[in-house]
């Protein structure tokens, strides 16, 4: 049968006042955005949610899932749809009793089957491996190949991201390998959004399918 192509999920800009809201709606509204993620860094949970809440609004309106970078507690405090925890954010199973059975919890797993597995036994519903690509939105140590993508789509149910630097030049081999969800950063936001969000989803569309056996 023919692998699915995968779906986008929009991580946010450090940067998300003045106008950002006005582009997370032309981004949205370009073609089909699975999640977004509310990522920003050295502000309190106070002013966090302060810029959050519209930016919520608009993915509720939209069904797109509004997940919460690395803190369980600004998630909780926002109703979020879930959070996603780098390997020193905390415990899945710790933020599943926080945030409740129907909230999304995705791990940040580098380039380890070991962490990926580990994160799965824990509860987590989804692995994010990365970065594949250099990436201008954050410094990368690790660096997994596509075949790691083939390896967990092919052996597990739990679906996985593919993340870092990842363009609509750069991302075929990912969308081939098998990754369920491509988490795009500064190709959408670093011109034209809703042009970078089409792009994006043109090149998935075009991408070869990896042919698997029925």
């Amino acid at each position: 049968m023919t692998q699915p192509a995968s779906e986008l999920y929009l991580i946010s800009p450090l940067d998300v006042s003045g106008t950002f809201p006005e582009r997370l709606v032309r981004a949205l509204d370009a073609g089909p955005v699975a999640a977004f993620q509310f990522r920003v860094k050295d502000v309190d949970d106070h002013a966090a949610a302060r810029l959050a809440e519209p930016l919520q609004r608009i993915c509720a309106d939209r069904d797109v899932a509004f997940i919460v970078n690395d803190s369980v507690s600004l998630a909780k405090r926002l109703g979020a749809d879930g959070v996603h925890l780098g390997q020193k954010d905390g415990d899945p199973q710790e933020a599943r009793q926080r945030l409740g059975r129907d909230a999304q919890i995705g791990v940040t797993c580098h380039a380890s089957r070991h962490l990926a597995m580990e994160a799965g036994e824990a509860g987590a519903d989804y692995v994010a491996f990365g970065a594949f690509f250099p990436s201008t939105t954050k410094e990368t140590e690790h660096r997994p190949e596509p075949d790691l993508l083939t390896w967990w789509s092919t052996l597990f149910e739990l679906p996985c991201v593919a993340i870092g630097g990842i363009t609509a030049a750069n991302c075929a081999p990912l969308v081939t390998a098998g990754a369920d969800f491509l988490a795009v950063s500064n190709a959408v936001w670093g011109g034209d959004e809703a042009q970078g969000v089409r792009d994006l989803l043109a090149a998935i569309a075009a991408a070869p399918r990896r042919e698997e056996d029925e």
